[in-house]
């Protein structure tokens, strides 16, 4: 075997190393915002013809709660903490059950194997799925509160709250619905704790608080539904008092951030398994 000189080498010519090509560049990370609009999309495109019946069920559950209690609550107060308990009740069907069935099966057929080989962050993943589910209870809580208010003769002017009650209440039960079913080890006890949780929203939401013994009352104050039954309520009054509405409201959308995080730190334990 003979050694070249490199000073020999004709000047075209290179080495092994000098002539393998240099390593493409990754592309930049996938945002948050687009991801989330991404996976919105897809869920709510996939879950459109199968959760609409559902929503429907959750929409004459809700009506049939309020027509049960016309003939025990005739007014007042009480009246106003049915109808925002049943509205609300819609929420928590869809956000808070269905979402805890979808992740547990999610999970037990491995189809977050799927979500974790994307360029997406978990947040956009926990987030997209929760706001396409959320989105499927703004009809039906709209007709209950509508149904509500003319049943119990209550006034139509402060609805609007709804826009900011929809979202808040949605997100915060989105998000625990989401992190039952990622921590469930199976899916049929994902679906129990799910409709476990919807029993504990209609019977702390819709009951009136001031037929509750106190013990009761502090399990309801634990509920993240609860603050956007209360918020919603006190609209109904004469002249509400609308510190504590935005009070309410700020609290539930503090557990709504906690609840989601949670669920996103439980989607990055589950995809890791």
């Amino acid at each position: 075997m003979s050694v070249v000189p490199a000073d020999a080498l004709p000047a075209g010519a290179l080495t092994a190393e000098e002539a393998a090509p240099a390593p493409a560049a990754l592309g930049p990370r996938a945002r948050l915002w687009p991801s989330l609009a991404a996976v919105y999309r897809a869920q709510l495109s996939r879950a459109r013809v199968a959760r609409i019946p559902l929503l429907f069920v959750a929409t004459f559950q809700s009506v049939g709660i309020m027509i049960l209690m016309r003939g025990v609550v005739d007014g007042g107060g009480e009246a106003r903490a049915v109808v925002a308990g049943a509205s609300v009740l819609v929420v928590a069907f869809v956000a808070l059950n269905l979402l805890a069935q979808y992740f547990g099966q999610l999970r037990a057929s491995g189809g977050l194997d799927h979500y974790a080989t994307l360029p997406v962050p978990p947040a956009a993943v926990v987030l997209g799925a929760a706001g396409a589910y959320a989105s499927f209870t703004v009809p039906g809580t709209v007709v209950t509160a509508v149904f509500g208010c003319a049943l119990f003769g209550l006034p139509l002017a402060h609805l609007w709250i709804l826009v900011a009650v929809i979202p808040l209440a949605g997100a915060a039960l989105a998000g625990l619905g989401a992190a039952l079913g990622l921590l469930a080890p199976r899916p049929e006890l994902a679906t129990l704790l799910g409709q476990l949780g919807m029993s504990a929203a209609l019977l702390l939401g819709v009951l009136p608080p001031e037929r509750m013994p106190e013990a009761v009352r502090l399990a309801r104050d634990l509920l993240p539904s609860t603050y956007g039954v209360e918020a919603f309520a006190r609209t109904f009054a004469p002249h509400p008092d609308w510190a504590h509405v935005l009070g309410d409201l700020a609290v539930c959308g503090v557990v709504g951030v906690i609840s989601l995080a949670v669920a996103t730190w439980a989607y990055r334990r589950a995809a890791v398994r």
